[in-house]
């Protein structure tokens, strides 16, 4: 209980100033701690957080790790505490033989900052091995004739402890003829050696028992013990003698597995069996006799397994030669490896970022790296090197570290992943290397605002469409990734006549899609001018703009409309147009009859009018010009012609279909004021309402009609006197011009698209029967190149009295009227004419 609480009392001890260690070495970027060995798994080695100064949240993490060379981890990282404990059992004597301070390194990597702290921690040694001899019974032969004092080597016991714990010393018991001696080696190391005291004597004793006893200086101590049998021989006169006292051989590592390494040889100058030597090894380690074979006739040592200069470059070998007679000599043996290039560098990925953001600064670290190649010297020098079409470098850390940084700016758009190749080859010849790869993807950053596939779109969209048509698709599209990439449509604000533009079309946000909300008319709106703006969905969100334009295509939704003749008031007709025109029948082939004027608020070819005679009471009287709507005599009027035609004009527009529109017009063909007034007369009895009396009718219109006449016989038979007196004043006219030339066809022009006659007498006269309602109107603007002007009365005076001569018939409720303008042109007088009398009689309804 007492030795067992002193060994631990010590082991705190060592704890404690281990402890105390580290914390100096802390300062200075490097921990060194010292644990006991054979320590149970989990046992405490230092507490790194509290010496580094980290923060336990990083190892809960799993920022922080730790890494040991070599195929087994014999420290991990207490992910609550911090602190650094044993991962194994560890036994110095296996992992450090024949090495007096045992070491074993390892790295804290912080994943997080990719740094990197080196942690040295020595493993001390317990006295938990007693010294050991190879064989436990050792057999020595003399010979009777030996001199006292001398010498004769002994096995060395072995103790895999170091320190004070290692073999300390030895003691010999059992015979008075021995004593023990024990040198000091080279490597100060014991030997022991059995020391002749006394002469022997074969016929006295034959054999002699020895014990020899190691100790080592634990605490308890520790012993070995090997007996020794000494056989008294008769004389022997000469010992075997080697060649050399050592033995030096050096041989590269990758010697063939049975080749000879060396040979020792010994000469012993007896004959028989005193001269018969034999070979064995004396002093060997339990990994050199794995190794090497001693022949023990020829005295070749040979290879038994490969050689690892990174395993073992050098062994000790202690080789006895023995004769029959148990004469013996030693020699030593060194065999020193050399090493070859047979490691590959191993490179060691610590910390590796596997993904980064594509703005991250240049020398931004992505990889901590260890490289190492357990060759020697030249063959142990590594060069490290990247690809050069990647943006990383190397960095050159502490040690045998690597740091791989960014050496660039990264654009994702361009490459959005790297697989990092880092090649190292060492110094050998030849040059060995090895790779790794790293696999970088880089994140993206809104850094693209959307881009449209075209500048500017246009569509053209036919009016009258259905609400919700689909007019055209806008894409953009976005070179950034997921949500960045994500691209969103939107009007931007505008007016189209007043109201907004969101209720003539709208976008649809997801696809792009532009639809018409309302059936558009080509004669209201013809164009719409409008801007997509296309958004991504990054933080801050990027956007662009593209102009739409919108072209309404027309329809030929619109039937022409007739302007001349006016629209007719007869019940019933529909949609024909209707009026009335005079033509005298003297009339040349080609003469204007009249024209009709008709627009259609189409355009293009929708509105292009072409004009034909439909219908007619005599088709080849008349004839329609097909582009100017104009109607003209084909031939001249024969006797035999009706008085009165009935034109059909068709007014047809170019669109398909094609729509078109009537008009009526009524010719009549008159050459006296009885004729017109016979046609009057017809024309009002034909317009009379149903059940009327006809007789009233005609009388009313007679009576009418002349004093129409009259009133405008005597106005123009006043007109005509004052013009000419002021023209014979004037001189403007020659004596003997009698009569009035013809207008000519320049005093013709359009008004509303119909060619009227300006320059002609115009009277409107209102008849009906009622006289009461009968007006008579001059229209003096008609005559101002013919005649003097008057003013037109302020109001029309009345054509007849206001009795009615016809009391005793009954007074019709709504009596017909008749409406016609009177236009009277000088040129077509006839020469036995005393007055001139109306050439076109205008709207008749």
């Amino acid at each position: 209980m007492c030795a067992a609480g002193r060994r631990w009392g010590r082991r705190q001890r060592a704890l404690l100033g281990a402890v105390l260690l580290a914390a100096w070495q802390a300062a200075w970027g490097q921990l060194r701690y010292s644990v006991p060995e054979e320590m149970p798994k989990g046992s405490f080695v230092g507490d790194v957080v509290k010496d580094l100064g980290l923060r336990l949240l990083e190892l809960s993490d799993g920022g922080v790790r730790v890494v040991t060379e070599g195929r087994t981890q014999y420290f991990a990282l207490h992910g609550k505490t911090g602190h650094l404990v044993t991962a194994e059992r560890i036994d110095r004597e296996q992992l450090c033989e024949r090495v007096q301070q045992c070491v074993l390194r390892c790295e804290l990597i912080v994943e997080g900052e990719m740094k990197f702290y080196e942690i040295e921690v020595e493993i001390t040694d317990i006295n938990d091995n007693a010294p050991s001899f190879k064989e436990m019974e050792l057999e020595q032969r003399m010979s009777e004739m030996t001199a006292p004092g001398s010498r004769f080597p002994l096995a060395e016991a072995h103790d895999l402890d170091s320190g004070r714990n290692s073999l300390q010393s030895y003691e010999l018991s059992g015979d008075e003829h021995f004593s023990l001696a024990v040198q000091a080696g080279p490597g100060g190391d014991q030997r022991p050696e059995l020391v002749l005291a006394k002469a022997l004597d074969r016929e006295e004793a034959a054999f002699h028992e020895l014990v020899l006893r190691a100790m080592d200086g634990g605490d308890p101590a520790r012993t070995g013990t090997a007996r020794i049998r000494v056989t008294v021989l008769d004389a022997n006169d000469n010992a075997p003698v080697f060649s050399q006292a050592e033995y030096t051989v050096r041989v590269p590592e990758d010697v063939p597995v049975g080749s000879v390494i060396i040979a020792v040889t010994a000469m012993d100058n007896d004959e028989g069996l005193f001269g018969n030597v034999k070979y064995s090894f004396k002093k060997v380690t339990d990994k050199a006799s794995k190794t090497f074979h001693l022949d023990s006739q020829t005295g070749a040592i040979t290879l038994l397994r490969s050689l690892d200069f990174e395993e073992g470059n050098s062994y000790e070998l202690e080789v006895q030669a023995q004769d029959g007679g148990g004469l013996s000599d030693t020699a030593e043996v060194a065999i020193i490896v050399t090493d070859v290039n047979d490691n590959v560098p191993v490179i060691s990925v610590r910390s590796a970022l596997s993904e980064i953001s594509e703005d991250a600064p240049s020398g931004t670290v992505v990889a901590l790296l260890h490289v190492n190649d357990r060759d020697s010297g030249a063959n142990g020098q590594v060069r490290c090197s990247l690809a050069d079409d990647v943006p990383f470098r190397l960095q050159s850390s502490q040690g045998n570290y690597y740091s791989v940084v960014t050496a660039s700016e990264l654009d994702r758009e361009q490459v959005w992943e790297y697989n990092v190749t880092v090649r190292a080859a060492d110094g050998g010849s030849p040059s060995l290397q090895s790779s790794a790869v790293l696999a970088l993807r880089v994140l993206d950053v809104n850094d693209n605002a959307p881009v449209f596939l075209e500048e500017r779109y246009s569509a053209r969209l036919a009016e009258n469409n259905a609400a919700g048509a689909l007019v055209l698709t806008v894409r953009a599209t976005d070179a950034d990734w997921g949500q960045n990439a994500r691209v969103r449509y939107r009007l931007a604000e505008g007016r189209v006549r007043g109201a907004p533009l969101s209720s003539y079309v709208s976008v649809q946000a997801e696809t792009g899609a532009l639809y018409a909300l309302r059936s558009l008319d080509y004669e209201q709106v013809r164009e719409l001018q409008l801007w997509v703006r296309a958004e991504d969905g990054g933080a801050p969100a990027l956007s662009s703009n593209v102009s739409v334009r919108l072209l309404i295509v027309d329809e030929n939704d619109n039937a022409p409309q007739v302007l001349y003749p006016p629209a007719g008031a007869a019940a019933g007709s529909g949609a024909a147009w209707s009026g009335v025109e005079l033509a005298p029948r003297r009339s040349e082939a080609g003469a204007l009859v009249a024209k009709v004027v008709a627009v259609d608020a189409d355009a293009g070819q929708n509105a292009w009018l072409s004009y034909e005679l439909a219908k007619a009471t005599e088709p080849g009287l008349f004839r329609v010009g097909l582009h100017s709507g104009e109607v003209r005599t084909a031939r001249s009027p024969l006797a035999r012609d009706a008085a009165r035609h009935s034109l059909v004009v068709l007014v047809r527009d170019h669109g398909r279909p094609a729509l078109s529109a009537t008009a009526t017009l009524s010719v009549v063909l008159a050459e006296s004021v009885a004729e017109l007034l016979a046609e009057l007369g017809s024309a009002a009895d034909e317009a009379a309402a149903p059940g009327e009396p006809a007789a009233s009718l005609t009388r009313w219109l007679v009576l009418a009609v002349a004093a129409v006449s009259c009133l405008f016989v005597a106005f123009l038979l006043l007109l005509l006197a004052l013009r000419l007196r002021r023209w014979h004043r004037q001189h403007l006219l020659p004596a003997d011009s009698g009569a009035l030339r013809g207008v000519p066809v320049s005093h013709f022009v359009g008004i509303d698209g119909v060619r009227a006659f300006l320059q002609s007498y115009s009277h409107d006269v209102s008849l009906t029967a009622d006289s009461r309602k009968s007006q008579l109107r001059f229209s003096a603007a008609s005559c101002c190149d013919t005649l003097p002007a008057r003013p037109p009365p302020d109001e029309p005076a009345p054509l007849l009295g206001d009795q009615d001569p016809a009391g005793a018939l009954p007074a019709p409720s709504a009596p017909p009227s008749v409406s016609f303008s009177l236009r009277i042109f000088p040129a077509t007088l006839s020469s036995d004419a005393l007055l001139p009398f109306p050439r076109r009689v205008l709207g008749l309804a």
